[in-house]
């Protein structure tokens, strides 16, 4: 394959996650979010890939197991990073006025620590092959990036609810979306870790999981706009 210039490599690799943002914002059909506000946690989003990283990177000296720090590890720090975004920057704004708000507040600062994510891994790919960097590209834009949007939109969702909902039962409800969220993310890691050993896990993972977390999603979206719907 002819060579690409990385600039070129880099704006391809963005691609997926303001594309997903963009597909997230436009969800939210009755009253849209500030773009801006939507653009700042978005950024949000990656900058919290940074100490994301380095805790990560710490635990990692203490764990050397990849499979615990893929499936455990992983996603309760990178789940509760984009969760910090959103909780403390914009969920007592007040335009975070309705349960929707959550959802697309949380795709906005997951996709942001996908965006970075992606980056790196589509620059690492292409140090071996300019083909591996497109393949690492396409499998990410459907699978990765998305997905990260698709476990966070769960505590979204829970934070949106929670919002609403009287303040004694608020915990509970946001303490079980983040809960969901990670055990989702782990699942989804844990998958792509048994791909390369049984083969039947890639049939759960393309089958089972990722329809699940759009059929999820999606059943949130549902409901949230039907509560804007109501006011």
């Amino acid at each position: 394959m002819v060579a690409i210039e990385p600039l070129v490599l880099l704006v391809l690799a963005l691609g997926p996650g303001v594309f997903w943002l963009w597909y997230f914002y436009h969800r939210d059909k009755y009253e849209p979010e500030p773009a801006a506000l939507i653009v700042k946690v978005y950024l949000l989003g990656v900058l919290v890939t940074f100490p994301v990283a380095f805790v990560e990177g710490f635990v990692g000296l203490l764990i050397a197991s990849p499979l615990i720090m893929g499936v455990i590890i992983a996603p309760i720090v990178e789940e509760y990073g984009k969760f910090t975004v959103v909780y403390r920057f914009v969920y007592r704004d007040a335009e975070f006025d309705e349960p929707m708000d959550g959802i697309v507040y949380a795709a906005a600062a997951a996709l942001g620590l996908a965006s970075l994510e992606n980056v790196l891994y589509v620059l690492t790919a292409y140090v071996t092959s300019p083909t591996l960097a497109f393949e690492t590209l396409a499998i990410r834009a459907i699978f990765s990036v998305p997905a990260h949007a698709l476990f966070s939109s769960v505590w979204g969702y829970a934070l949106g609810r929670a919002k609403f909902t009287a303040a004694e039962r608020r915990p509970g409800i946001i303490f079980r979306g983040l809960a969901l969220a990670m055990m989702l993310h782990g699942t989804f890691n844990l998958l792509l870790f048994l791909s390369d050993i049984v083969a039947y896990a890639t049939v759960i993972f393309v089958l089972v999981l990722i329809p699940g977390l759009w059929i999820l999603a999606n059943r949130n979206i549902r409901i949230a706009l039907r509560w804007q719907r109501r006011r």
